[in-house]
């Protein structure tokens, strides 16, 4: 090849690799700004969740293992103790009364709640007048704040005064300790709980049957799958994973009610209504044993963490096996 030939054919090929250099240069950093831009977006939620979150939960349980008292406060000497404020917790003689409390209050609340507020959903979900109307006044108790509601149904339970017991009086059926009887005081407070979070469960239920396409059920119709055999075969497998958040949301909030038992009881009558949230305020704020008291809302974190992993991992099981 002559020197001319080599002249001209030396910066051809340098421009060839510079032009075949380029789109992938240009590729790789739109992809490294979008990475960083990805980030930027994470970085709001991953500091606001740091703050008011991690960093709450992290003192807790620093302040479990430490005597905090109210002398902490003044001298910044907090000695550490162990496990001791776990034991103490667990071998105090009001533990076994307020798990049974505790276990019995969000079971029944959410089975409750669940089944008032699917039977609402199911009912708004079909097409009359009146319907908005009606759904709008559902939704008064959840809009309410819990402590007028609260307020509103102590006056209403009172033994003496109450409506509840002048319409069982004019019925015969003789007064109720609503509030005062330790047998019946629990479910009175399950009885509020549950008038509350209905309107909670109805709604995001109804969201999911409105998602749910009506020509399944004129194409099921035609195969004889009307009312219950409707439901069991279209909606309710459709629903599934809106039944899920609801349970898990429903049991997160009520397994953590505290306002509603406060207002009405205070954990009485001779601890009748007294939960893990309730006894893990009173420790903290009556008491003011807050290393015992961070100790129980430890243990009240852990149960609903363990219950939300069952849930979810169950759901997603019967999933796969659906599928």
């Amino acid at each position: 090849m002559s020197e001319l030939s080599k002249t001209v054919a030396r910066p051809v090929a340098t421009a060839g690799r510079r032009a075949g250099s380029a789109p992938v240069r240009s590729a790789t950093s739109v992809a490294r700004r979008r990475r960083w831009a990805l980030w930027w977006f994470v970085l709001p939620a991953a500091l606001y969740l740091t703050a008011f979150f991690a960093v709450p939960v992290v003192n807790n349980i620093t302040m479990s293992f430490r005597d905090y008292t109210t002398a902490t406060f003044y001298t910044g000497e907090a000695p550490f103790v162990g496990v001791r404020n776990y034991v103490a917790v667990f071998t105090s003689g009001i533990f076994a009364r307020i798990t049974v409390n505790t276990i019995t209050f969000t079971v029944v609340s959410l089975a409750a709640t669940f089944v008032i507020g699917l039977v609402l959903a199911l009912f708004f979900n079909t097409r009359f007048r009146l319907n908005a109307v009606l759904r709008s006044l559902v939704l008064l108790p959840w809009l309410l704040p819990l402590i007028i509601s609260a307020a509103v149904w102590r006056r209403m339970m009172d033994t003496g005064s109450g409506v509840l017991n002048q319409v069982l009086g004019n019925l015969g059926l003789g007064d109720v300790p609503w509030l005062t009887g330790p047998h019946v005081a629990l479910y009175s407070v399950v009885i509020v709980n549950v008038w509350v979070g209905i309107p909670f469960v109805m709604v995001i239920l109804y969201g999911g049957l409105q998602e749910i396409p009506r020509d399944l059920y004129e194409a099921g119709s035609l195969d004889g799958a009307t009312g219950v055999r409707a439901f069991r075969s279209i909606t309710w497998p459709l629903l599934r994973p809106v039944v899920v958040i609801v349970l898990m949301l429903g049991f997160i909030y009520t397994i953590r009610v505290l306002d509603i038992v406060l207002a009405l009881t205070g954990g009485g009558p001779a601890n009748a209504t007294q939960t893990y949230a309730t006894q893990a305020y009173q420790l903290s704020f009556t008491n003011f044993e807050f290393g015992r008291g961070a100790a129980l809302s430890n243990v009240l974190i852990v149960v609903t963490l363990l219950v939300s992993a069952f849930q979810l991992r169950a759901n997603r099981r019967a999933s796969d096996l659906a599928g």
